[in-house]
């Protein structure tokens, strides 16, 4: 792949790159179509790539042993999927699914190794966005724990939206509600509600923000805390 076609990133992750380490980068960073549903990695498989959504968003999940799933991690263009590679361990228990389908890159665990050795503003940087991780992690079970359906499902929407840069995707309340682990019931009666006050439109699988407003009131302020903390530690300013 030639440098031009990556001059500017779209993944944030990418972008507070150094333009030094960057580049080292693009040659063997490859694109990649996401398409929704695909699963990017089982729990249990080694992961042999890196990937860097740009209007993707990909979930990371936990299956039980009866099958049900609860998302544990959301994923989209402020990050990458791949944390094991980071910690040199290429392995996961956890399964990554594409939830919103663009497209986005991939580097083998290979080269990104490769390229960390050779440059510590590049670990540097994965290591923050780990930490970043960490803490969604860690609040994301406090938020299932203690907030309502509706703040989980505003919190859910406000975060999709904000890393595919788009106030309308394609998902099912069904997979909506495998990835927040709740019923169907819950997420379509939530749904219904944020329509008539007019906060959502939802039309045949089809979701469109009315308004970010609204929506924020109604989420909890674990998006808030979590939005921000992957922009400090991304070094990015406040919107």
């Amino acid at each position: 792949m030639s440098a031009s076609n990556l001059d500017k990133p779209i993944n944030r992750l990418l972008a507070a790159l150094p333009q030094q380490v960057y580049q080292s980068l693009v040659p063997y960073l490859q694109p990649v179509e996401l398409p929704q549903h695909q699963i990017l990695y089982h729990a249990g498989e080694h992961y042999d790539y890196a990937y860097f959504p740009s209007h993707s968003i990909v979930s990371t999940v936990a299956i039980m042993e009866n099958g049900s799933t609860t998302e544990i991690g959301v994923i989209g263009n402020e990050g990458m999927v791949g944390l094991p590679i980071i910690l040199d361990t290429n392995y996961t228990n956890s399964t990554a699914i594409v939830q919103v389908g663009d497209g986005g890159y991939r580097i083998s665990a290979k080269h990104l190794q490769q390229e960390l050795n050779l440059y510590p503003e590049l670990k540097r940087l994965l290591m923050r966005y780990v930490q970043a991780r960490i803490i969604e992690l860690g609040q994301t079970a406090a938020c299932n724990r203690y907030h309502s359906i509706e703040q989980r499902f505003a919190r859910w929407l406000l975060t999709v939206s904000k890393n595919i840069q788009k106030d309308e995707f394609q998902l099912t309340q069904e997979f909506i509600a495998q990835m927040i682990g709740v019923r169907r019931t819950g997420v379509s009666e939530v749904a219904g509600k944020f329509q008539k006050e007019g906060i959502i439109s939802y039309s045949r699988g089809k979701i469109n923000i009315l308004s970010d407003k609204k929506l924020e009131a109604s989420a909890c302020e674990c998006y808030k805390l979590i939005d921000s903390e992957f922009s400090r530690l991304l070094g990015e300013r406040e919107q």
